[in-house]
């Protein structure tokens, strides 16, 4: 059975993904702010949180350990208004690269459900 990374069309979609991704992110009026003006680390670091989440090589524990997302995630503020922007950016991200709906669908899906789980304040 194919993993979501594979029926994405793994290593290529998933930077072109995070490529699409950051774009957005750094012109959102409030994400941006959370980021420094050099994003490179950030977005090695999605891309190979990305390959290893939808079932590609496990990239991320490879190189930065276990991902323990919320742990991570802590030290930054984030509001059930600031998980809707990055699901927002990402649904645009998704909508550019051009996934066909069925696998668009559950990839969002599974970013929606870790979103929802990064969430640390009112």
């Amino acid at each position: 059975m194919l993993t979501l990374y594979d029926q994405m069309g793994g290593d290529a979609t998933i930077a072109r993904l995070v490529e699409s991704f950051y774009r957005r992110v750094q012109a959102h009026p409030t994400l941006s702010q959370l980021f420094q003006e050099d994003i490179r680390g950030v977005k090695e670091r999605q891309y190979a949180f990305l390959t290893q989440f939808f079932g590609g090589p496990d990239l991320y524990t490879e190189r930065y350990g276990p991902p323990m997302l919320r742990a991570r995630h802590l030290p930054h503020p984030i509001s059930p208004e600031r998980r809707d922007e990055w699901l927002s950016c990402m649904q645009g991200a998704l909508d550019e690269v051009g996934l066909p709906d069925p696998v668009r669908d559950q990839v969002f899906a599974h970013l929606a459900l870790t979103a929802r789980h990064m969430v640390n304040q009112e």
